[in-house]
Order: C-alpha cells, then sequence, then structure tokens
C-alpha cells in the first residue's frame, strides 16, 4: 500500500466535497491560477505547441483554465485519486492530445510510467504531503522531465519561519473565511486552517528550504512569483 492510499485523500468523499468547497476556503485559489497561466503565456515562446504535465491534478480545473487561453499541444494529467481523475476526465473531455495517469507521487518515483519530456510542468497543493526528502526527489524527477528551456511553476502551502508567523497566517486565513457570502458554508469551513494544521498528512517544509532545494537540484531563475500567508506560488526553469 502506497503512502497516499493511506491518506484522505483515497476517500472519494474527501476528494468530492474538496471539490466542492475549494472555492470557499481556499484563499485567492483563481488569482493564484491565473498568475501560473500568465507565467505560462510569458515565458512559453511557443505556448500552442506546448506538452503540459499536471502533477496531481484534481478535477483538471488547471487545465480547464489553461486550455481557455493557451490550449496545450499535449497535457498529461496525473492524480493518485481515481475519482479526482475521473472528475478531470468529465471537466475536460477524452480526447487524443490529452492522457490521463492514475498513480500517487510515490508510484512516479519508484516505477515510472512516463516518457514524454514537457515544456510546462504545473502542480497545485498536493506536494505538500510529502517529507522533505520526497519532495527533493519529486523535484529532481520533475528537472528530469522537463525539456530544455521547459517551467515548472508549483502552487502550494508552506511552512512559516516562526511559530507566530504561523499563528497570524492562520488567523488572516480564518478571516478570509469568515468573509465569504455564504454564511451557511462559511461557518461549517471555519475550522479548516485548524484541520491543516492537526492533520498528519500535511507536511509542509518551508519555501527557503525548497526553492533552496530547487536550486541544487539544477533549476535556474527560481523564485517565489506570488504569496499569501502560507499560499505560495513558486518553481524554476530548466
Amino acid at each position: 500500500m502506497t503512502q497516499f492510499e493511506k491518506s484522505r485523500w483515497a476517500d472519494d468523499d474527501f476528494a468530492r466535497n474538496f471539490r466542492d468547497e475549494a472555492e470557499i476556503y481556499l484563499p485567492f485559489r483563481r488569482q493564484f491560477m491565473a498568475m501560473a497561466i500568465s507565467f505560462y503565456g510569458h515565458f512559453l515562446t511557443q505556448a500552442s505547441a506546448a506538452r503540459v504535465l499536471d502533477l496531481g491534478c484534481g478535477d483538471g480545473l488547471f487545465m480547464a483554465e489553461l486550455s481557455r487561453s493557451f490550449p496545450p499541444a499535449q497535457a498529461t494529467l496525473v492524480d493518485g485519486s481515481a475519482a479526482m481523475l475521473a472528475a478531470a476526465e468529465k471537466r475536460l473531455g477524452t480526447r487524443e492530445n490529452i492522457h490521463y495517469l492514475l498513480a500517487s507521487f510515490q508510484e512516479l518515483l519508484s516505477h515510472d510510467p512516463i516518457t514524454t519530456d514537457f515544456d510546462f510542468i504545473h502542480s497545485s497543493l498536493a506536494i505538500h504531503h510529502l517529507p522533505l526528502a520526497e519532495k527533493k526527489r519529486l523535484y529532481a524527477y520533475i528537472y528530469r522531465h522537463l525539456a530544455p528551456g521547459g517551467c515548472f511553476v508549483h502552487h502550494d502551502v508552506v511552512l512559516p519561519p516562526s511559530d507566530k508567523l504561523e499563528k497570524w497566517y492562520l488567523s488572516v486565513w480564518r478571516q478570509w473565511i469568515r468573509e465569504h457570502p455564504d454564511a451557511a458554508r462559511r461557518e461549517k469551513l471555519l475550522t479548516i486552517p485548524d484541520q491543516y494544521k492537526g492533520n498528519p498528512d500535511n507536511v509542509p517544509d518551508t519555501l527557503a528550504a525548497q526553492l533552496a532545494a530547487l536550486q541544487e537540484i539544477g533549476f535556474h531563475d527560481v523564485d517565489c512569483y506570488g504569496k499569501w500567508g502560507i499560499f505560495a506560488l513558486f518553481g524554476g526553469s530548466r
């Protein structure tokens, strides 16, 4: 049994609730997505001919939004949840240039089924489930699968460098949920920041440690492209 299969993400109900409620409790989710798409459009000179890999694709929202502006020549979506991957296929449909792969990160690292290199690799709110040693292995895997000049953009939660900063970040996250116009749903979701903090499946690392890991692997133009509280958009290029 892989580590993913022991986590809550292997539960179909949990995955469905995430899809239904993410817009309420994930701060600026659409804005982070828009920044990743802006990065794609700005740095990929042949955006329409690009090969794109989405690791931990969830319900395929990012690929759907990317395709509105820059339909890739080839898209590969990977997720360890069959329910999430089915939702992605329902959203994007079945086409020759779209490939769906059911695999956890651990499975990718142990016996890699992907033989393609990519011009753009994206991941959102998934890699923080790995301890730092496995994060580094996955970042190295991503680097190996990037074509020369390819880019990696990662939206995820990061560990603040101090407890006092983390307490503040969690408080502003709660305030963001509290300001949602749907009163009934926001009250139910106000415990999400505490659940995040107490969930053993979540093992975030500091932004500094992850940027350093990307640089050590060989990525260049490594930077944080945007940040709000514990949520960050960062990455690098090959």
